[in-house]
């Protein structure tokens, strides 16, 4: 059975081939790229804010509040701008549908 550790690394794996497919299409909007770019911050934050939780204060990184939230942040920040760039691309997409129209 594979631990938890091991399941989340060779997530990354998928996650990858799901940004690079969304980079090759045009039709992707920048700024929800952009946000799922970002998860990447989140997870690289991640790692070592769990390794220092572990080592450096003897607790998971879910007990510890003030890393915990520092690290979700980085979570919230992606998820907000690919909100933004897939209502961004809605909003564009609802304008040229009203130009067509007229």
């Amino acid at each position: 059975m594979l631990d938890k550790n091991t399941l989340f690394a060779m997530s990354l794996f998928p996650y990858l081939g799901f940004l690079w497919f969304m980079s090759q299409t045009k039709e992707t909007p920048r700024l929800a790229l952009s946000g799922f770019y970002a998860l990447l911050v989140f997870v690289a934050v991640t790692i070592p804010a769990g390794i220092y939780a572990k080592v450096g204060l003897g607790e998971e990184l879910a007990n510890v509040d003030w890393l915990h939230g520092g690290a979700e942040a980085f979570l919230t920040l992606s998820n907000i701008l690919v909100v933004l760039g897939f209502r961004q691309a809605v909003l564009q997409h609802r304008a040229g549908v009203e130009e067509e129209g007229k």
